[in-house]
């Protein structure tokens, strides 16, 4: 059997369609470990910490090449 192809991104919206096969299996391995380990207390300091980055980084501007 040949290996099969998929874009995870736009097919797999509604779950996995390679089951054990999956390429990706590793992150969500890391990600189970990670809600696991992490405190939900530590899990929202770091959603804040990124919230306030993302609030003072300098606007970014996207100029069309077509100007």
């Amino acid at each position: 059997m040949g290996e099969k192809t998929v874009n995870c991104k736009v097919e797999c919206v509604n779950g996995c369609l390679l089951g054990d096969d999956c390429p990706n299996r590793e992150y969500v391995k890391q990600a189970s470990r990670f809600i696991e380990n992490t405190p939900l207390e530590k899990m929202l300091e770091m959603a804040e910490e990124a919230r306030l980055r993302k609030l003072m980084s300098p606007a970014k501007w996207v100029i069309p090449e077509d100007l």
